[in-house]
């Protein structure tokens, strides 16, 4: 009986160690896929293990903080000490905190009270856009030049060039019209290579998914409402607040319908792209982290096969979102400058 109760509470203990084990592996993916998901002040690529204590490779990107008492630059590195914690960066009689949850920086007085700062600090989203900006710039102005050489681009233009054509032919023209089309297609362009590089970037093991940030979703659709409101004619503001052929009483009823839903057009168009591809990454690093939870080849294959599967249909979801914004914007744009038709 003692042998067999000793068996049984060893059995027991195996269980109870390996369920913490589990335990212990969903918490720190779940930390790993938030991390990803958030906007950072910092590219942590990997860790490894040295002495049971994690040691992470990282870039630290720099905190940008203007305050009462003036400006205030340093690395975000200095948050962290020797064993990968965070510990308040003191400047002065100022200490500056990063919040756990959010990410943010607050920021007090060592002597007490509050120290009210602006945060200018580059993080990850920062940091890629100006990387996506930059590359916009290089490969655009290279496939310009390369026309004054010969009617052919040259590189990465001649992968470039049958999309612009795309645009302009199939998005740009159908939906606003051959006469004004040509003053909106900087814009189309623009927005469409944006979001399908920032997009792509999210993919990658060292990106951050900018369009799961709803500040940059939402400044995209309110550049996309801008140029709508003041490019519009007469005939567009006509059919919002007088519509023709529609009785007196409901032109009254149907004009606040139609104004707020000039608002309703691009807050859908911000909500649409953060709302999808943050959905995609979610199931994406959920997908993946079934990996470590299974702990066997069977589960881990088909963990990984379905990640991969889903990976493939999110690089066609990446130029979807681009695609599907452009479209819409072109569609927007062709109603405010649409001319009336005369019966």
């Amino acid at each position: 009986t003692a042998v067999l109760s000793g068996l049984n509470s060893f059995g027991e203990e195996k269980i109870i160690k390996s369920a913490d084990k589990k335990r212990d592996v969903r918490a720190d993916y779940k930390d790993f896929k938030d991390h990803h998901l958030k906007d950072t002040h910092s590219f942590k690529i990997f860790y490894y293990k040295k002495d049971t204590k994690k040691k992470y490779v990282s870039f630290p990107l720099p905190i940008i903080i203007y305050g009462q008492q003036g400006l205030d630059v340093f690395m975000s590195s200095r948050f962290y000490d020797k064993n990968n914690k965070l510990v308040n960066h003191i400047v002065g009689n100022v200490s500056y905190e990063i919040d756990k949850k959010t990410e943010k920086i607050k920021a007090k007085l060592i002597s007490g009270g509050e120290y009210k700062i602006i945060d200018f600090s580059i993080t990850k989203n920062v940091m890629l856009i100006v990387i996506c900006i930059i590359l916009m710039i290089y490969l655009f102005a290279k496939m310009a030049r390369s026309y004054n050489k010969n009617c052919l681009p040259e590189g990465a233009g001649r992968f470039l060039e049958p999309i612009v054509l795309y645009i302009r032919d199939d998005i740009a023209r159908p939906n606003i019209g051959e006469k004004y089309y040509k003053r909106y297609m900087s814009f189309l362009l623009t927005v469409f290579f944006f979001i399908w590089f920032v997009n792509l970037f999210g993919l990658t093991p060292i990106g951050s998914n900018v369009t799961n940030n709803i500040a940059v979703t939402a400044s995209l659709a309110v550049l996309t409402y801008l140029i709508t409101t003041f490019s519009a004619n007469k005939n567009y503001w006509g059919h919002i607040f007088w519509m023709p052929g529609v009785p007196a009483p409901m032109k009254i009823i149907l004009a606040p319908i139609e104004l707020l839903g000039t608002i309703i057009k691009p807050f859908s168009l911000m909500i649409r792209l953060y709302a999808n591809m943050t959905a995609g990454h979610v199931v994406l690093m959920s997908i993946l982290g079934l990996i470590f939870v299974f702990q066997n080849w069977i589960g881990g294959a088909l963990s990984f096969g379905l990640a991969f599967a889903l990976c493939l249909l999110e690089l066609l979801v990446c130029a979807l979102q681009a695609y599907i914004f452009t479209m819409l914007s072109a569609l927007y744009f062709g109603a405010a400058v649409e001319e009336h038709h005369h019966e």
